[in-house]
C-alpha cells in the first residue's frame, strides 16, 4: 500500500484502497512501432529558465479531412533567438496503425496547441501557444500556414493552453487563450534547492498573465477581452475547458491556474462573462486553498446530465474532484477515492474514458515534477510514474497498479490527448514527456462493446461543447464533445461509449451548444455514428426532449 504522508493525514484523507492489480495490461506502448519518434526538447541549452520545465503539449487532429486521427506534437526548442530551433513534427496517419512523420516550421519556443476549424472550410485548423508569439496554422489541403499575424491573434505573452468555442452563438468558432506568467529572459531569476540550482515557482516572480479572448469576424479575429468582462481577474493560468457548467444552455469557460484561485467564467450573453468560481465553489479546494492547478477536465462522473470538474495538481496537495450540485460544486475528491493517491504526484495532462468498455468513465493522469527529486526514480530528477484508476461506479474510482502497464514509465508527463487513433473503437492514449519521449499507449483492455457518435452542429462543424447521452435499458450515460481540455492538449472531438454487453442503445440525447435538446433514435453497437443538428432543431421546434 502506498505510504500515507503527513500532508494527507492531517487532511484527513485517508490511505484509500490500494492500487488494484490490473488481471492484465490495460496498455501497450507502441510509439516507436508506430512511428511516432519525438523527443521533446525542454531548452536549448537548458538554463533552468521558468518556460524549459512546463512545455510539451500534443493535439489530434484530422489533417486531410480522410476519417483518420493524426497527431501534431509541439516542440520547445531555444528561449532565445537561434538560427536552428527545433520543429514541430505532424505524424500523419497511414490508416494502419502507423504514421509518417513530417516536419512544421516552429519559430519559437512551443508550449501546446488547440484545434478547430476556424475559416468555416471543413477542415482542421491548429492554434499553437508559444512563450510568444502564438501561431494560427491555417490547414490549406492538408498544408499548414502560419496567418496568425494576419488574423489577429498572434499574442506575445506565454501562453499556455487555448480552446476554440462559439462563444455568442452566431455559428463560427471563437478562440480563448489562456497565459502564464508575464516572463522574458530579462525578467529570468535564479532559484535553487538546496545548492543545487533548480526551477523557480510562479509566485517567484509575481507576475500573474491576463487571458485572452477572441472573437471571430469571418476568419479574423478581434480582441473582445476587455469588454467580455475576462480583463477583471488575473492567474497564472495553465489549464481550460469549455462546457455549460450552469445549465443555462450557454457555454462556460473554466481555468485551472497555478496557486491563484481558479476562475469559472460563466457566459451571461451579448459575448460578456462574469467569474462565479468562488460562489460556485471551484476556485479553491475544500479546505479553502488555492492550490497549483495544471490540467482540467469537464466530465460527468456521476452521469446524471451535468458536468463535474477535474483538476490536476502539485504534490502534497490532492488532484480535485468538483461534483456538480445544480449550478454549485462540492469537492468530492476523497469521496471519489482521487485524494490520497495523488498527494505524492504533480498532474499535469488527463482524460476520461471507459477504457475497459464496462460502463463505467476511467482515469488517465500524466504525472512529472517541476522541481528535483531529492531521490530520483529515473535518470530526470523530474521524472514521475503517471496513473491509472478504474471507475467503480457512483463517481467512485480505484488506482490500477503501475498505469496499467506491463511495465511502469517513468517520465516528466505534461500533456495527455486522448483518441481511437487506429480506428478499432475502443481509446488510446498520448502523452507527451517534458524533456523526453512521447508516449503512444494502444489500449488492451476492451472487452465490451462500444458506440461512438460523430457530433455535428447543422453548418457540419464540430459542435465543440455539446452533451451527449446515450441510455441503455434504463440506465444513462453522458460525455461533453470536449476538444480543449486536459493540458496543453487536444483530444478526439467524438464522444465514446462501453456498453458491456449491449448490443445498442436505446437512445441518443444531444443538448446543443446554446440550450437546444434533440432527440435521436437508437443505434448498433460497434460502429461510429453522426449526429448532426437539424435545421428546425435549432430553432427549438423538433425532436424537443423535456
Amino acid at each position: 500500500m502506498r505510504a500515507i504522508s503527513l500532508a494527507a493525514a492531517l487532511l484527513g484523507l485517508g490511505a484509500g484502497p490500494p492500487a488494484t492489480p490490473a488481471p492484465e495490461p490495460w496498455f501497450e506502448e507502441v510509439a516507436e512501432a508506430s512511428g511516432v519518434v519525438f523527443d521533446h526538447v525542454r531548452g536549448m541549452p537548458a538554463r533552468f529558465w521558468f518556460p524549459e520545465i512546463m512545455a510539451g503539449g500534443g493535439c489530434w487532429l484530422d489533417a486531410e479531412g480522410d476519417g483518420d486521427l493524426d497527431l501534431f506534437l509541439v516542440q520547445g526548442g531555444p528561449l532565445t533567438p537561434a538560427p536552428a530551433a527545433p520543429p514541430h513534427r505532424l505524424y500523419r496517419n497511414q490508416g494502419d496503425g502507423t504514421f509518417a512523420d513530417e516536419e512544421v516550421a516552429a519559430g519559437g519556443f512551443g508550449m501546446g496547441c488547440a484545434v478547430g476549424d476556424y475559416d468555416g472550410d471543413g477542415d482542421d485548423d491548429l492554434y499553437v501557444t508559444r512563450v510568444g508569439p502564438n501561431a494560427l496554422y491555417r490547414n490549406e489541403e492538408g498544408v499548414f500556414r502560419d496567418v496568425a499575424a494576419a488574423a489577429g491573434v498572434a499574442h506575445p505573452g506565454w501562453g499556455s493552453s487555448a480552446a476554440f468555442l462559439d462563444v455568442e452563438g452566431d455559428g463560427d468558432l471563437d478562440l480563448f487563450v489562456v497565459n502564464y506568467v508575464r516572463w522574458s529572459p530579462e525578467r529570468e531569476i535564479v532559484c535553487s534547492q538546496g545548492s543545487d540550482r533548480d526551477y523557480c515557482q510562479p509566485a517567484n516572480y509575481n507576475a500573474p498573465a491576463p487571458d485572452v479572448l477572441y472573437l471571430n469576424d469571418g476568419g479574423v479575429f478581434r480582441d473582445a477581452t476587455a469588454a467580455a468582462g475576462l480583463a477583471r481577474a488575473f492567474g497564472n493560468g495553465l489549464g481550460v475547458t469549455a462546457g455549460d457548467f450552469d445549465g443555462d444552455g450557454r457555454p462556460d469557460l473554466y481555468v485551472a491556474n497555478d496557486g491563484d484561485p481558479n476562475q469559472l467564467w460563466i457566459n451571461q450573453g451579448g459575448g460578456t462573462f462574469a467569474d462565479r468560481a468562488l460562489l460556485s465553489g471551484v476556485a479553491v479546494n475544500r479546505q479553502g486553498v488555492a492550490e497549483a492547478g495544471m490540467g482540467v477536465a469537464a466530465v460527468d462522473v456521476e452521469n446524471d446530465g451535468d458536468l463535474d470538474l477535474f483538476v490536476t495538481h502539485l504534490r502534497d496537495e490532492t488532484n480535485t474532484l468538483y461534483v456538480n450540485q445544480g449550478g454549485w460544486f462540492d469537492d468530492a475528491t476523497a469521496q471519489a477515492g482521487l485524494a490520497a493517491p495523488s498527494i505524492g504526484s504533480t498532474g499535469f495532462g488527463l482524460g476520461f474514458a471507459d477504457f475497459d468498455h464496462d460502463g463505467e468513465l476511467d482515469l488517465y493522469v500524466a504525472n512529472g515534477r517541476v522541481s528535483r527529486a531529492l531521490a530520483p526514480l529515473a535518470d530526470d530528477p523530474y521524472a514521475e510514474p503517471d496513473q491509472l484508476f478504474r471507475g467503480l461506479g457512483g463517481g467512485r474510482f480505484a488506482e490500477v497498479a503501475g498505469a496499467g502497464l506491463a511495465a511502469s514509465l517513468v517520465d516528466a508527463g505534461r500533456a495527455a490527448a486522448l483518441a481511437d487513433y487506429d480506428g478499432d473503437g475502443d481509446v488510446d492514449v498520448l502523452v507527451v514527456n517534458n524533456g523526453g519521449r512521447a508516449r503512444l499507449l494502444r489500449n488492451r483492455a476492451a472487452r465490451g462493446r462500444w458506440v461512438m457518435f460523430r457530433v455535428t452542429d447543422r453548418h457540419g462543424h464540430v459542435a465543440a461543447g455539446a452533451l451527449v447521452g446515450v441510455r441503455v435499458a434504463d440506465r444513462w450515460q453522458w460525455r461533453v464533445v470536449q476538444r480543449a481540455a486536459s493540458y496543453l492538449a487536444s483530444h478526439d472531438p467524438r464522444v465514446h461509449f462501453g456498453l458491456g454487453a449491449a448490443p445498442r442503445v436505446d437512445e441518443a440525447v444531444v443538448v446543443w451548444p446554446w440550450g437546444r435538446r434533440e432527440s435521436f433514435g437508437g443505434f448498433a453497437a460497434g460502429a461510429v455514428h453522426e449526429l448532426r443538428e437539424t435545421t428546425r432543431a435549432a430553432s427549438g421546434v423538433e425532436n424537443v426532449v423535456e
